[in-house]
């Protein structure tokens, strides 16, 4: 099965806690503090490769978590490096994030490698507190937070020409005939449920991929059929071959077919509707040479400034000369596929301005909460059987403006105040 949409969870690895460790050796009676830090948290990476077709393996396993680093040690030993989750993905995907909607990475190459969550850092251990005042700090810094984020992953073929056209026009049959490729073929509506790939080598050296994008439907831009899952996979080509059944075998009006399969593209994206078009009329093996219909649909698209090729996919004739133009445009047109420029922009925390900011508020039961990044991340280091480590705490919030913020909202002696779910009482010092 052919997959190329899906939703997954990522998590990073937590970063280690420092230690609270002490020397303890023989003739040292007192050893000042020696806790190592801890190991920073393993990265979730997404890596493209082009032994992966689709997306399938996304629908079985929908949540990802990197390893987390471990905790410091004593002597000042590091705590080891949690292990980085590498997630492989197909040549072609597009890395979002779902909560903003940007994009984090479009992965065009063999090897393109994305870090869509970082590992929190590893926290420092007690040896970093100390100084002239804290001879034996007794506490450490706790590890930073994982990153956790919605992640969709949406595959784009990599082809340099992509067939275009309403179902049934013949699109398979000229893949088939053009490549060594087999698409399922018959006379019916969305044979091609899936978009297939095939490579034309007109020369020893000349070669380029081309692909047979399912049948486009009137209100494909607004997702009616499947139309957006198949536009988006036409945005990576850069020459389009726009068949048509100038017989109207069907009872179809081949000039309406070809304005109505222009107008779905420059409603989805007017970078589609602005790319190199060849338009073939197919099926000329059922009509006369010279027949009116031929004539009249080649007078509309040739007027309009498109180059038209007639063509029986069945009997092969005229597809030799529709692969040349192909290949003629290409070569005037720079190489690779286009890639979405990623708008997605990666800090960690403690890069956010807000991140050491902290912010004072009086809530309904007339309890006074402070919140802030870095407040959260020293509190969770806080040893609350340890004077020091407290006091460390109380100094952070007073030179950060915490209690000046509170007292403007009211605070005095004997309120409490609340930080995340541990409420304490308020002293004036």
């Amino acid at each position: 099965m052919f997959v190329d949409r899906a939703r997954i969870t990522i998590r990073s690895g937590r970063g280690g806690n420092g230690a609270v460790t002490f020397r303890r050796e023989p003739f040292v009676p007192e050893g000042g503090p020696d806790g190592g830090d801890g190991g920073k948290g393993g990265d979730v990476i997404f890596e493209a490769s082009t032994r992966y077709r689709t997306l399938m393996d996304f629908r079985y396993k929908r949540k990802y978590h990197a390893e987390s680093g471990e905790a410091g040690m004593k002597r000042k030993r590091y705590g080891k490096k949690g292990q980085d989750l590498v997630i492989m993905v197909p040549v072609g995907t597009v890395v979002i994030d779902e909560e903003s909607g940007l994009v984090m990475k479009d992965l065009v190459h063999e090897g393109d490698r994305v870090i869509a969550a970082r590992g929190g850092m590893g926290g420092k251990g007690n040896i970093h507190f100390k100084n002239s005042v804290r001879q034996a700090p007794n506490f450490a810094e706790a590890g930073g937070e994982p990153e956790e984020r919605d992640i969709i992953l949406e595959l784009k073929l990599i082809a340099d020409v992509g067939l275009i056209g309403f179902p049934n026009v013949g699109k398979s049959t000229f893949l088939s005939m053009s490549t060594s490729a087999r698409p399922k073929i018959a006379n019916y509506h969305f044979t091609t449920r899936t978009p297939n790939l095939g490579v034309v080598r007109l020369h020893d050296d000349d070669d380029f991929v081309i692909a047979d994008i399912p049948g486009l439907i009137e209100g494909a831009h607004q997702g009616t059929g499947l139309g957006l899952d198949f536009l988006k996979h036409v945005e990576r080509t850069r020459v389009l071959i726009h068949i048509v059944d100038v017989a109207g075998s069907e009872g179809r009006d081949p000039i309406r077919d070809f304005d109505q399969i222009n107008h779905e593209l420059s409603q989805y994206s007017e970078k589609l509707s602005g790319k190199p078009q060849i338009v073939v009329g197919n099926k000329t093996d059922i009509l006369p040479e010279n027949d009116s219909k031929i004539l009249r649909f080649k007078k509309y698209v040739t007027e309009k400034g498109y180059a038209f090729y007639p063509m029986s996919a069945a009997t092969g004739a005229g597809v030799r000369e529709v692969l040349n133009a192909a290949w003629q445009e290409l070569e005037k047109l720079p190489s690779g596929p286009e890639i979405e420029e990623a708008e997605f922009e990666f800090r960690r925390p403690a890069e956010d301005p807000e991140y050491r900011e902290i912010h004072a508020a009086l809530a309904d039961d007339g309890v006074y909460e402070l919140s802030g990044g870095q407040l959260y991340k020293i509190f969770s280091s806080t040893n609350f059987n340890d004077y020091g480590s407290l006091r460390y705490l109380y100094n952070y919030i007073k030179d950060r403006g915490g209690v000046k913020q509170m007292k403007k909202l009211g605070l005095k002696d004997g309120d409490t105040v609340r930080i995340r779910d541990f409420e304490f009482v308020f002293e004036e010092e």
